[in-house]
Formats: structure tokens, C-alpha cells, sequence
């Protein structure tokens, strides 16, 4: 049974957090991207939903482990014609088909997932031959100096922060799935802290 933290508390400070100006303005880089039958690994508080195109987009599926999530998932915006099903499941094991999606649409979800190497894997699986994976993530600095105080801050902040790590590689990860980098930008998200604020996004191609 998940905690009161976990139930009422969590998902105000993950709406925050995950609704500032800056970050929406990452998810709307790569969201419209997708296309046919998507795939959202960790589909949250739904905020992704506002940007993805009917025009392009059959239908999206969500998995999210958390009720009180899911069920922020399914009252959130999006375009008119936007067909949604949002269904319990965790990016470690997907209840799905192989081949079964055009795309993976994967935003500020690897760093909380319990094995990213396993999510990663699944993602790979259930995409069609060609399909992509679209990311958009925080993750280890290349900084020393900032990766010194993600480390220092690792611990606490996956416990405040519902399993979130700040130190977790991001394009070298895929790449490691044998998902296929067509393209990666990086920055540091402005008006977000160093330590949470190395950004990295593009899109991968499943073999």
C-alpha cells in the first residue's frame, strides 16, 4: 500500500516540478514528432497528451504504475480527436505484442523507472522494425563538477522525489539497448537546478 506522501503529496510536487515553463517547452520539441500508433512509457499527470497531433497520431497508449497518476492521465487535456488509453503497467515489462507500436514516446521517465537497462529492452521489443523512440530526459551531467553534487544529492532526492535519479546516462543507455541514435541535442534547462537540469533529447531507430 503506497504511502500518504506517495498519494497526495507526490503528485503536487511532480506537477510543480514537471509543469514549469522550461520543461513543458522540452516536451513540446519532441512530442509532435510522433506518429501512427504511439506508446508513452510512464504517461504521468498525461502532460504530454497537449502535443501530440491527431493528424500524425492513430492512437497513444500510456502505462503508468500509479493509480493517482493514471487517473490525472486520463482527465488531462489534449487535441479534439486524440484517441487515449491510459492502462496500468511498468516500462520493465509491457503488456503488449512485439511490434506492436510506431512509436515509443519516452519523456522524464527513465530516471524513476526501477531498471532502466529492462525499460529500455521492453521499449525495443514492442516497436516495429523502424519504428523510433523519442526521448526527452534528465540525466548525468558531463560536468565533474556537477556530476560530484548529483551523486551527493542522489539518495535524498530519490526518496523526496518518488524514485527519481539525477545520475542516470541517458543517450549512451539507448544506444547500449541497441537502439539506433539518429540525433541527440543536450543543454542545461534554464531556471532548473545543475544538478537536475541536464537535459538530452532526440530520437533512436529500432532495428
Amino acid at each position: 500500500m503506497t504511502s500518504f506522501y506517495d498519494r497526495k503529496i507526490l503528485p503536487r510536487l511532480l506537477t510543480c516540478a514537471c509543469t514549469s515553463p522550461p520543461m513543458m517547452k522540452q516536451r513540446a520539441k519532441i512530442v509532435p514528432q510522433a506518429s501512427g500508433k504511439v506508446l508513452e512509457l510512464g504517461i504521468g499527470m498525461g502532460l504530454n497528451l497537449a502535443f501530440y497531433d491527431p493528424a500524425k497520431v492513430s492512437a497513444v497508449v500510456g502505462v503508468d504504475p500509479s493509480p493517482e497518476l493514471r487517473a490525472l492521465a486520463q482527465a488531462a487535456p489534449r487535441p479534439e480527436g486524440l484517441k487515449v488509453e491510459v492502462d496500468e503497467g511498468t516500462a520493465e515489462a509491457l503488456p503488449f505484442e512485439s511490434g506492436s507500436f510506431d512509436t515509443v514516446v519516452c519523456t522524464f521517465t527513465l530516471c524513476s523507472v526501477h531498471n532502466p537497462a529492462a525499460a529500455l529492452a521492453e521499449a525495443r521489443r514492442v516497436l516495429k522494425p523502424g519504428g523510433r523512440f523519442l526521448f526527452c530526459e534528465h540525466g548525468l551531467a558531463p560536468d565533474a563538477d556537477v556530476a560530484k553534487w548529483q551523486r551527493f544529492w542522489d539518495p535524498l532526492w530519490s526518496r523526496m522525489a518518488g524514485g527519481c535519479h539525477l545520475t542516470r546516462p541517458v543517450a549512451s543507455a539507448i544506444a547500449a539497448a541497441g537502439l539506433k541514435l539518429q540525433g541527440v541535442e543536450t543543454m542545461y534547462v534554464p531556471g532548473t537546478p545543475r544538478i537536475a537540469g541536464w537535459n538530452e533529447w532526440g530520437t533512436a531507430l529500432a532495428a
